[in-house]
């Protein structure tokens, strides 16, 4: 059974902004697939989200990353951040290993960034 948010009440911003920095809760992938597969969606949709609140990954300040299994998806996740963040606008990143809301999940992306 895929998991599915929409059976609980919201409880949370998806997108918060403070003066000029911009918070965004943990983003999930919505599509079926392999870490790769599920790391670019997470990030299309940061990417909408960022835009959304006037910013965009080249104003990234903190990223957090979380991985259902960090020793087999760090080096594919890795592979799609590395094409995905801007190399001269690299934000501070922690990734680490978590028990996700579902098991059809592989990753979970939590932002800060600044606007632009």
């Amino acid at each position: 059974m895929a998991f599915s948010w929409d059976c609980f009440p919201l409880r949370l911003s998806r997108i918060v902004t403070h003066d000029t920095t911009v918070y965004i809760a943990g983003v999930t992938s919505s599509a079926k697939g392999d870490i790769v597969v599920q790391t670019r969606d997470a990030l299309a949709k940061i990417d909408g989200y960022l835009a959304s609140a006037g910013s965009d990954k080249n104003h990234l300040l903190a990223v957090q990353i979380w991985l259902k299994d960090i020793e087999s998806d760090f080096a594919g996740m890795n592979s799609v951040w590395a094409e995905w963040a801007p190399a001269d606008a690299l934000p501070t990143r922690a990734t680490c290993q978590a028990k996700l809301a579902s098991q059809d999940l592989l990753v979970e992306i939590i932002v800060t960034a600044a606007k632009k």
